[in-house]
């Protein structure tokens, strides 16, 4: 029986430690870390003689004495609604899988300094996997890479101009640290040898890639033993080239190799032997799949190639994560970016062509891993649990509700700034999202005149007085022809696709980065508004309600959208999940009761939205938002103002039959 006698008094000593180092603002949330620290002390069963290691000259992992080999899984808890979490777990163990591995994106726990949130989703998720049987590989970071916006790194940290991430610099550190001090401490109890399931601990990740930095290594080190101890085993993952596999590595981190279906396995693991000379072999990441930009061809993997490749690593022995398992979606505006000679946004779909699909359903893939596996182990495998069922919800009328500029007094925090010139995101302290750009025109452009600007990060939606002009893009459109009396309002919307998180891109800046200018002439001054598109969603649903004024005037520019429906009474229990279809749509976003699916764009390859039943109400309308930027289907007098939900994902560019269907029964 473990002896708790003291344990109050080591709080009090813990609370006052925090206390003087992160101050009272941090406090609560230090509070929150004791808590789960003091639930999982009672509840995890004392397990003394647990113990995971390294047995370098047998070549294997050693679990509680035994060899061991892992055969892992990725998901990210994140990207999946938490209601679907424990459905994934049960197919990725049912897959013979015994681990998987997760991320923890710094970002989306932090995303204003020193104000934590969503830490309680990571404890349910440890403890979740620990009930499922299946352990864990534990990524905390700091940086992941992941297509997650900018690395999961909190945009925050550009604020300070001369920072450079992912080094040694001392105003980095400095965060890492305070971050770690939070994080860390959370893991801790979760470890294998104290009873949970974190069998291993990624330091960083893939740094051979970025730097060379070895202090900024050994910094992190020593922050990951200084809070998680001794015995747990900590790693590094870094691509098959030997100058990254040795810019990446460290003694007292064990040193792993990423690759996928198309490299030489046995190639692959000698160059790691140039590092890691013994121990096991570990390819730590790979590829199921691929990821998917807009505007460029789905990617998939064939599942005869995957699986051939997954036989050949095991063949040697070697312990294997395979990324992903579930990819899971990109929700609200944390989908990433990658810069390859120009600028790539990732699309809100992760299916990544994973064994599990975007919606968690067992895919042909699936089964030919799980056929490899049962060559390699020799426990009975679980029954595999069936797809979940979807539902055609059918059409949804939509109407127009507002335009943006009518919603500034709600959509706007703050009052706008003054400024000369353009400033950007970091000045302006937003992350994701949205800035308006507002001047006016210096004299009257009686022709049309080329409106320029080489610094638009990432689209920028053009407006005079309120009248729709075009769109100025990323690596793509630099120029829109305009026209105006003098004075004439000019407007730019300013959208966030997803900061780049891979290279050294990721230090780049979101907004207007340089001047604008109007036949050649700069424009000055500027008013910069920041917008919040999620605070007073639900408002929208019971604010000024008189649409008949402005019945479809027209169908260009940013606006919202609005429509409702329930669901059919053959839906007893649970709300199924669906796809959305935004078919004659242009660009934006959608909300489901308020939930933010991610953005849509029929530049494709993704034609669908996923929408998880858990967004859906069983008895209650549900409220569709549709944020369109450039040009909706709505014109005056037009019947096509509708969005569709399907029971199908579209994934690249679709027919025009799908949309030609007729509306399915029981829906309006």
């Amino acid at each position: 029986m473990r002896d708790h006698s003291d344990q109050c008094a080591a709080c009090r000593l813990m609370r006052c430690m925090v206390n003087v180092m992160f101050g009272i603002a941090s406090r609560k949330w230090f509070n929150f870390i004791v808590s789960i620290t003091l639930w999982q002390h009672f509840m995890i069963k004392p397990t003394h003689q647990r113990s995971f290691g390294i047995d370098y000259d047998g070549g294997t992992f050693v679990k509680d004495g035994q060899p061991f080999r892992y055969i892992s899984g990725s998901m990210h808890y994140a990207r999946v609604p938490r209601p679907s979490w424990q459905d994934r777990l049960r197919k990725i163990r049912s897959t013979g899988v015994n681990t998987m591995q997760t991320y923890v994106p710094w970002n989306y726990h932090e995303r204003t300094i020193r104000t934590y949130s969503n830490l309680g989703d990571l404890n349910d998720f440890i403890a979740l996997v620990n009930q499922t049987g299946l352990l864990i590989i534990m990524r905390p970071g700091p940086y992941i890479c992941a297509e997650w916006d900018m690395g999961g790194l909190p945009a925050w940290l550009l604020k300070t101009p001369s920072i450079r991430l992912r080094s040694s610099d001392a105003d980095y550190v400095a965060a890492v640290d305070r971050w770690m001090a939070v994080l860390l401490p959370m893991i801790y109890p979760w470890l294998y040898q104290n009873g949970g399931p974190i069998i291993a601990v990624q330091v960083e990740n893939e740094y051979g890639s970025y730097g060379c930095d070895a202090q900024y290594l050994r910094h992190l080190f020593h922050l990951f033993r200084l809070h998680l101890g001794n015995d747990v085993l900590l790693f590094t993952s870094d691509e098959p080239k030997l100058k990254s596999l040795q810019c990446g590595s460290l003694q007292g981190l064990y040193s792993t190799i990423n690759f996928g279906p198309d490299t030489n396995a046995t190639e692959a693991f000698l160059l790691l032997r140039k590092i890691e000379s013994k121990g096991p072999l570990v390819n730590s990441e790979f590829y199921t799949g691929w990821l998917d930009y807009w505007g460029h061809k789905h990617s998939t993997k064939a599942s005869s190639l995957i699986a051939h490749a997954l036989d050949r690593i095991l063949s040697t022995g070697a312990s294997v994560n395979m990324y992903m398992f579930e990819g899971g979606t990109n929700f609200g505006y944390w989908s990433g970016a990658d810069y390859k000679t120009a600028f790539l946004p990732v699309t809100t779909s992760y299916d990544y062509d994973a064994p599990l699909s975007e919606a968690g359903d067992p895919t042909d893939k699936l089964f030919a891993i799980r056929d490899v596996i049962r060559k390699y182990i020799d426990e009975p495998m679980d029954p595999m649990p069936s797809p979940g069922l979807k539902y055609p919800y059918g059409f949804v009328p939509m109407r127009l509700y507002k335009e943006v500029i009518e919603l500034l007094p709600f959509l706007a925090p703050y009052p706008p700034v003054k400024s000369k010139f353009p400033i950007d995101f970091e000045q302006m302290k937003q992350s994701h999202g949205f800035l308006l750009y507002q001047t006016s025109l210096p004299k009257a452009f009686d022709v049309h005149t080329p409106l320029k600007s080489a610094g638009i990060h990432d689209r920028a939606y053009v407006t005079i007085n309120g009248t729709f002009q075009g769109v100025l893009e990323r690596d793509g459109v630099s120029t829109v022809n305009v026209c105006g009396p003098k004075g004439a309002r000019l407007d730019l919307l300013v959208e966030n696709m997803g900061r780049i998180g891979f290279g050294h891109q990721i230090h780049e800046h979101k907004g207007i980065v340089s001047n604008v200018t109007i036949g050649g002439e700069i424009l000055t001054p500027w008013l910069i508004t920041s917008l919040d598109m999620e605070v007073p969603l639900p408002e929208l649903h019971d604010t000024d309600r008189d649409v008949d004024r402005k019945a479809f005037p027209h169908s260009t520019g940013p606006a919202f959208y609005m429509g409702s429906f329930t669901l059919p009474k053959s839906i007893f229990f649970s709300p199924r999940d669906t796809f959305l279809r935004l078919q004659g749509w242009t660009k934006g976003f959608v909300w489901i009761n308020g939930d933010n699916l991610g953005r849509y764009w029929s530049r494709g390859p993704q034609q669908t939205l996923y929408v998880p039943g858990s967004f859906l109400s069983r008895f209650l309308p549900n409220n569709v938002t549709v944020l369109e930027l450039e040009h909706s289907p709505c014109s005056s007098g037009g019947t096509r103002c509708l969005v569709r939900f399907i029971d199908q994902p579209i994934l690249e560019v679709a027919s025009e039959s799908l949309w030609n269907q007729p509306s399915l029964p029981g829906i309006p």
